[in-house]
């Protein structure tokens, strides 16, 4: 079985009341002073995710780009005709 189906079949099943049951695990484990610090560190790490994922998306847009541009003038260069083959 894949590794994603038991992840979904897991995460399906949370409600509020397990999500209450979470929280107060991670209350007696961490204490309440140690969790602004941890959700900090949670933060700073969604936050170098989203930017990883931003950034892959600007280069695969521009190579995308880049690449249309170098179609583009092969087919309007100057000395050959712009009709298409057939």
């Amino acid at each position: 079985m894949h590794t994603s189906i038991i992840i979904v079949g897991i995460l399906g099943g949370i409600g509020t009341p397990e999500l209450i049951l979470i929280a107060l695990v991670v209350l007696l484990l961490f204490g309440g002073s140690k969790i602004p610090e941890l959700m900090k560190g949670v933060g700073k790490g969604v936050r170098g995710f989203k930017e990883g994922l931003k950034g892959m998306e600007d280069d695969i847009n521009e190579s995308g780009k880049k690449e249309q541009d170098k179609t583009n003038q092969k087919v309007n260069e100057p000395g050959k005709e712009n009709t298409p083959a057939g």
